[in-house]
């Protein structure tokens, strides 16, 4: 069978990620593009064969007739509901980037739009997909570590991750985005919700924003990376993690993050400058209008007994999540930094997996992104996936609660 794809927001994960990703396989043709930035319309509509006329920088335009059988949508996540209903009452599947919303009547309205007009909607937790998640798993159903009494989580957002995303980016502020505990954490909420094998009964979180402040900027920073005299020593300059990086890490004409400093492609040094020159990307990190947390420490208690704990945090070197599962007979060590999933039974020599042997990791979020489109197309098919709308919302009310909670100075709120 072969079907025909919308992308509806042109950027990192909708066309970069998901419109390469489609393109490659026969089974896909992208028939039209959505995107308020007519820079990247005109980039990905020529990378894609899309004709000009399927290529609209208005929704409502967009929305005036069905382009395509399956619509990704992969705009700001205040936008998704809104817009996932409209697709499903014109009759479109969709592939439904996350944050899904972190409103507890959105996710009610979206479930029951589904419901009404049938559509297929897969939610993108793809490290449900990655390799190294797919053996813990495995490992956990096997019984390798007898029964799953506690998991520990640790999500390493990355100094210049925060910076970029956080402090300068699309997400720093909580009055035009979820919470960062969704935004960046709902895959490990995820993640948590199906090694447990259980709904969520309790949440409790504690956070803040500690470091990303005025009174924090070292004496004579200036408000912008390029007018300042730290520009080439300050771990969080724009140059340095833009620029520098960029030139250090292989010139590519079009990657993450850069591309979405600038929408001029293909990239160069000049262009990298006179963003970052120019653009919200190249403030000083101490002088923002960001309120999202730098950290935050969410504890879950499960209704089968299970319990997790999830530390999110800016202040890391590296990215890459570290899992640890305890078991009445042994315990896993799951290790995206170190490489590695460890199988530590009590009393016998431990296993190690090496996640870059379990399979080939040509894609994002270690080989998941292309593990999802894979899935989706036996979604499409009549084949039922793994992250469905109806269990994705589980691990959104985890979000919403944990949030709550925060708010609350670290009350124990019931999450159903």
């Amino acid at each position: 069978m072969k079907f025909t794809v919308a992308i509806l927001g042109c950027g990192n994960r909708g066309a970069e990620t998901y419109g390469v990703l489609l393109q490659e396989r026969e089974e896909f043709t992208i028939a039209a593009l959505c995107d308020r930035d007519r820079g990247r319309l005109e980039h990905y509509g020529k990378q894609f064969s899309v004709p000009a006329e399927a290529c609209f920088a208005d929704e409502e335009q967009f929305f005036a007739a069905r382009r395509a059988d399956l619509l990704v949508i992969a705009t700001m996540d205040a936008d998704h509901v809104r817009q996932g209903v409209k697709a499903l009452s014109l009759g479109y599947d969709l592939l439904l980037e996350k944050p899904v919303s972190d409103r507890r009547e959105e996710l009610e309205a979206l479930l029951a739009a589904q419901k009404r007009y049938g559509g297929k909607v897969v939610v993108c937790h793809v490290l449900r997909y990655a390799p190294a998640f797919v053996k813990a798993a495995q490992l956990l159903k096997e019984g390798r570590i007898g029964r799953l009494v506690a998991i520990q989580a640790l999500e390493q957002v990355a100094y210049w991750h925060q910076a970029h995303s956080y402090v300068r980016g699309n997400w720093r502020s909580r009055a035009e985005t979820a919470p960062m505990i969704l935004a960046k954490c709902c895959h490990d909420l995820d993640l948590l919700q199906y090694y447990a094998g259980s709904r969520a009964e309790s949440v409790s979180s504690v956070g803040d924003l500690v470091w990303f402040k005025p009174e924090n900027a070292p004496g004579g920073a200036a408000a912008r990376c390029t007018d300042c005299k730290y520009i080439e020593t300050c771990p969080y300059s724009a140059k340095r993690i833009y620029v520098d990086a960029w030139k250090r890490n292989g010139r590519f004409p079009a990657v993450w993050p850069q591309i979405q400093i600038t929408s001029d492609y293909p990239l160069t040094e000049e262009k990298l400058l006179r963003a970052i020159r120019e653009g919200a990307y190249g403030r000083c990190v101490y002088h923002c209008d960001n309120d999202v947390v730098d950290h935050q420490l969410t504890e879950i208690a499960f209704e089968n007994g299970v319990k997790a704990t999830l530390t999110m945090t800016a202040f890391t070197a590296g990215t890459g999540r570290i899992m640890r599962f305890f078991g009445t007979m042994g315990e896993i060590v799951l290790d995206e930094e170190e490489d590695v999933v460890s199988l530590r039974p009590f009393g016998r020599e431990r296993e190690d997996f090496r996640i870059s042997a379990l399979a080939a990791i040509d894609s994002g979020h270690g080989g998941g992104d292309r593990a999802l489109v894979e899935t989706l197309y036996g979604v499409l098919c009549g084949r039922e996936g793994e992250t469905s709308l109806e269990r994705s919302v589980e691990s959104h009310l985890m979000a919403i609660c944990a949030e709550e909670s925060r708010l609350k100075g670290g009350a124990l709120v019931r999450v159903h």
